[in-house]
């Protein structure tokens, strides 16, 4: 069967992306397509609506992480077997990290020669919107932009006018249809983005509703025929799936309300190198299954403080097996869960496992955000010394009042010291890392939980 694959890019952000992304992918699912999903850059909650939406684990696209060779690799491995692949773009089209665009929605489209459908927020806007269509189009003319979906259209009057000035000046794009403005049909954000998809009591009603709203709206005979206007990858160089099973070791992967931030990959990573991954839930379980190691990764653990703080069995039981030297690896909202106290945005203050001796604060502002790259200043639970790796930082709180004597054991590209290790076998940090930026990673971290198995 042909291959099919599809990228859904924006203007801007806010258009719209993520819900026409999201319909598309449910609507196909229900035709019974196999829909694999991706998402550009380095989003963590954008691929758990995917794979609610589609049954499968969506993977992220991001060139700063994986190299150019490493997307094509990525792509062929995670997309054998589907029946179209349908990408999420970021940001506007062109938009990517610094001057250059790397990792943007134009790099990836490119990298994977994949046709790509621009969606415009209409509102407030009729002839002017083919002028600003028609500049996205001519800005890189070695895109392959072929169609174009609108959103936020007031009247069917309102579409024609749009429709009509487009096919003038630009007849070889496909119009594909568009969704009304209104209300009642929007994801639910807060100081992070969209709300995780574990918290969206009402995604069944959410996803039905999205569903109908996409087959009457667009064309998706026409979308899928223009997915197949592509070629199979041609993949150089074979890195990111070459590592043979090693490791018989079964790792805990905190997974619930609170914590669910994990690149696919990295779980992918640690299961073919022989790890059995076994999750479980800080929230609401009472004590850990039989482990040899933890992964806790980010969330927001910060919505959910009086359950953690209540749940005195699991925080022992975690405490215990770290003090008995089981590796535990915290990212995030991970590290926040592992200190002494998290204090919320009104000012209360709860009490958390106090494995690493500092504070979490939540701030009125964004702390940090964007791309990091980390020297490590000395061997660690994951990396040998003076090694590099990738990741991504995003966060409201701040670590205060950590004690003297807590080794730092990264440096990163900004110059500060970061990743807290209070103990060899407990590493916490900020930065959400991609294994796929150094895979030794990963095997450093199933070896260290093979000595703690023996």
């Amino acid at each position: 069967m042909k291959e099919k694959r599809l990228l859904i890019a924006g203007t801007k952000s806010g258009v719209g992306k993520t819900t026409i992304s999201l319909g598309i992918m449910a609507a196909l699912s229900r035709r019974g397509y196999q829909v694999q999903p991706y998402k550009v850059g380095p989003d963590y909650i954008d691929p758990g609506f995917h794979t609610l939406f589609t049954g499968n684990n969506s993977y992220n696209l991001d060139s700063y992480f994986l190299g150019c060779d490493g997307v094509k690799e990525l792509y062929s491995n995670s997309s054998a077997g589907a029946d179209i692949s349908i990408i999420e773009g970021v940001m506007g089209l062109f938009d990517g990290k610094g001057k250059t665009g790397v990792s943007s929605t134009a790099e990836i489209a490119g990298i994977l020669q994949t046709p790509l459908v621009l969606v415009v927020d209409a509102q407030k806007m009729a002839q002017s919107a083919a002028a600003l269509i028609y500049g996205y189009k001519n800005y890189d003319p070695g895109l392959n932009l072929k169609g174009v979906i609108f959103n936020n259209i007031a009247s069917e009057r309102h579409y024609t006018l749009i429709k009509e000035a487009v096919v003038e000046k630009m007849p070889e794009l496909e119009i594909l249809g568009y969704l009304p403005r209104q209300k009642g049909l929007e994801l639910p954000e807060r100081h992070l983005g969209l709300v995780p998809i574990h918290e969206s009591g009402e995604s069944k009603f959410f996803i039905k509703q999205l569903i109908q709203l996409i087959e009457k709206q667009l064309d998706l005979d026409k979308l899928i025929k223009l997915s197949a206007d592509c070629r199979k990858i041609k993949v150089n160089k074979h890195r990111l799936y070459s590592q043979e099973r090693e490791f018989n070791v079964k790792i805990g992967i905190a997974y619930d309300q609170a914590f669910n931030f994990y690149y696919q990959y990295n779980l992918d990573l640690l299961a073919k190198l022989g790890a059995e991954l076994i999750y479980f839930s800080p929230m609401q379980d009472k004590k850990l299954p039989e482990l040899d190691g933890i992964y806790l990764g980010g969330g927001f653990p910060e919505s959910f403080l009086e359950e953690l703080a209540a749940n005195q069995d699991m925080k022992n039981d975690i405490r215990e097996k770290a003090q008995a030297g089981m590796p535990l690896y915290a990212e995030c909202g991970g590290l926040m869960y592992l200190s002494q106290e998290i204090i919320d945005f009104k000012g209360n203050a709860y009490q958390m496992l106090g494995l690493i001796p500092g504070k979490v604060e939540m701030q009125g502002s964004l702390q940090e955000m964007g791309y990091v790259e980390l020297t490590t200043l000395n061997s660690n639970l994951i990396l040998n010394s003076n090694e590099k790796a990738r990741g991504h930082v995003f966060h409201y709180s701040r670590l205060n009042n950590l004690t003297s004597g807590v080794k730092k054991t990264y440096r990163l590209s900004d110059g500060r010291l970061e990743g807290y290790s209070p103990t060899n076998n407990l590493l916490a940090s900020y930065v959400h890392l991609h294994f796929a930026s150094n895979p030794g990673i990963a095997s450093n971290f199933l070896r260290r939980a093979l000595l703690y198995k023996k």
